[in-house]
């Protein structure tokens, strides 16, 4: 009987373990895609990663998001394409940029803890917390208390892409004034003011596209 059971166990597991791979192997794919738009700004070009990457801190697990960000910095690492210009190899992660991308993976981690502990500690998180309220206690909810916790979880998810793009900045400005030989102040001005307006409305932009993703396949 015990061995039907783990069995029983290990075939319904396959399924969920197949859709994880996929959402991370879909995840990184999304993430080289947004590497190649880029419009040349300066030593940083613009491109769509940090709306990709704040995507998946949202939409994952935080070990599907730690999977995908690691995953893509160890293919760009390795040599393929997957970085901004269709770049790749330990050259562009030892540039003046490459800062950008080592923040990436300790800004995920911040962000994806912050996530975790807001949705397993509070009942914000419409059903992914161990917290949450019940379909009963949901129902019961008034109009202005529905919106009310949606957009508490929608500001702490905005908080949550904002603390990784703090981290990503940070890392990229002590990088980039090693490498170019400039103050830490003259690298913000260069690598990172110029996109602080931008890449706010990509967090929020992430964020939305990131919920409406969720209620679809749910």
């Amino acid at each position: 009987m015990e061995t039907t059971d783990v069995n029983t166990k290990a075939v319904a597991a396959t399924p969920s373990r197949t859709r994880s791979v996929a959402f991370v192997g879909l995840t990184i794919a999304i993430m080289a895609v947004s590497a190649w738009v880029t419009i040349p700004l300066g030593p940083v070009p613009f491109t769509l990663q940090m709306f990709a990457v704040t995507f998946a801190i949202v939409l994952l697990t935080p070990a599907q998001a730690l999977a995908a960000i690691s995953g893509y910095l160890l293919l760009g690492a390795v040599g393929l394409p997957v970085f901004s210009g269709m770049r790749g190899g330990i050259g562009v992660l030892a540039g003046p940029t490459g800062g950008f991308l080592w923040g990436y993976l300790l800004g995920v981690a911040a962000a994806v803890f912050l996530l975790h502990l807001v949705r397993t500690r509070t009942s914000w998180g419409d059903g992914r917390g161990a917290v949450a309220a019940s379909p009963a206690e949901a129902a019961a909810l008034t109009p202005a208390q529905r919106v009310g916790r949606f957009l508490r979880m929608y500001g702490v998810e905005v908080m949550a892409g904002v603390v990784f793009t703090a981290i990503a900045y940070a890392c990229g400005c002590v990088q980039y004034a090693a490498v170019a030989g400039v103050s830490l102040e003259a690298a913000f001005m260069v690598a990172c003011a110029p996109f602080v307006v931008v890449d706010l409305c990509k967090i929020v932009a992430a964020v939305t596209c990131a919920r409406a993703v969720e209620a679809a396949v749910r």
